[in-house]
């Protein structure tokens, strides 16, 4: 899993503006090391001005597609997203980690359920995944998804939900909320906040018929629906959310005190791919990602900001504080799972594997 492969990029198209698709050619080889569900997320790495760039991208194509597309919206300032929006053309190649992200619920074709969706922005592309799978292996399921942009022009992937709407007239609910481009009703002008979902829970959704919800977008956008959709009776574990790290403040890390007559190192232990290494490294001072890759370990990582759950591993030994978490569960922490880019020592011994982590 922490392996990077070579795609070929089969195809590319202008979405929006800002946006392309871009599509991998998977070889036969690679076929089982590239299935994934609806609502994962792929990790690509480019060498861009003589620097390795790594970001995590959302697949927006149909688990029964049989294709690998992500999405890559441009961002001001950007490295990567403005390098691909640029220079990136069928027949070039990117290093590509498998698929990756829990951003998903189990499917059985005998489901009755309404599925519930907010996105903004880029935010759509892992909700169009989990819509067109879900759809499909579901055939009794329904969808209800409000998606939210500043106007007609910079929705993503307008084509494909319009011919999604048409395949599907009963059983996929669609509505726009557009915040600089007025529409006939009022409810649907504006972005998708806490009020403004509550005032949809007031006027257009009874909350006692939906199963689960799926919220992507900007941090306070996705706390605030969370929140609003709570207070109306839905319980937590049913509403599963995704963040970009785009969308999020640096974090600083703060160092704490230590006790003078403790140890100030620590001896930490990554396992990967099956090899132990073990490194000594200062309590409190980096991350054990950052001490990992000083050390000139391969880990894996994309955003080091809490969000992408790229380096995601079980702590098996030791105790680590972790600063920011945006990517894992309350089950999963309980069961061990912790972020490297984000966890710092605190006992004189620490054990970490990554293989654990799927």
């Amino acid at each position: 899993m922490s392996k990077f492969y070579p795609l070929s990029v089969s195809k590319v198209s202008n979405e929006t503006r800002d946006t392309i698709a871009v599509t991998f050619a998977v070889p036969a080889e690679l076929q089982e090391s590239f299935r994934f569900q609806q609502g994962q997320h792929l990790t690509l790495r480019a060498n861009i001005n003589a620097e390795d760039i790594r970001r995590s991208y959302s697949i927006c194509s149909s688990v029964q597609e049989g294709a690998l597309r992500v999405a890559i919206k441009r961002t001001p300032g950007g490295a990567f997203s403005t390098w691909a929006n640029d220079t990136l053309k069928p027949g070039a190649t990117l290093e590509v980690m498998p698929p990756m992200g829990h951003f998903n619920v189990p499917l059985a074709a005998d489901n009755r359920k309404h599925y519930l969706a907010f996105a903004a922005g880029s935010g759509i592309t892992p909700i169009l995944s989990i819509i067109k799978t879900t759809l499909l292996a579901e055939p009794h399921s329904r969808f209800t998804l409000f998606y939210g942009n500043r106007a007609s022009s910079t929705v993503i992937f307008k084509e494909e939900l319009t011919d999604l709407k048409d395949s599907y007239m009963e059983r996929l609910n669609l509505a726009y909320v557009m915040s600089r481009e007025q529409q006939d009703i009022d409810l649907f002008n504006g972005r998708i906040t806490k009020e403004k979902c509550e005032q949809f829970l007031r006027h257009w959704i009874n909350i006692e018929d939906f199963d689960t919800a799926f919220i992507c977008g900007p941090e306070d956008m996705m706390l605030g629906v969370s929140a609003a959709l709570q207070a109306a009776g839905m319980a937590k574990q049913n509403i599963k959310i995704e963040l970009f790290a785009a969308s999020i403040p640096k974090h600083q890390h703060k160092p704490r005190a230590l006790d003078t007559a403790a140890h100030q190192e620590t001896q930490v232990t990554v396992i990967m791919d099956g090899n132990h290494t073990t490194f000594t490294m200062d309590k409190d001072k980096e991350s054990i990602l950052d001490a990992g890759l000083r050390q000139g370990i391969d880990m894996r990582y994309s955003c080091k900001g809490g969000v992408c759950s790229t380096c995601r591993c079980k702590l098996v030994d030791g105790k680590v504080d972790m600063d920011v978490n945006y990517a894992l569960e309350d089950y999963e922490i309980a069961r061990g799972f912790v972020l490297s880019c984000q966890s710092f020592p605190v006992t004189d011994t620490v054990v970490v594997d990554f293989d654990q982590a799927e």
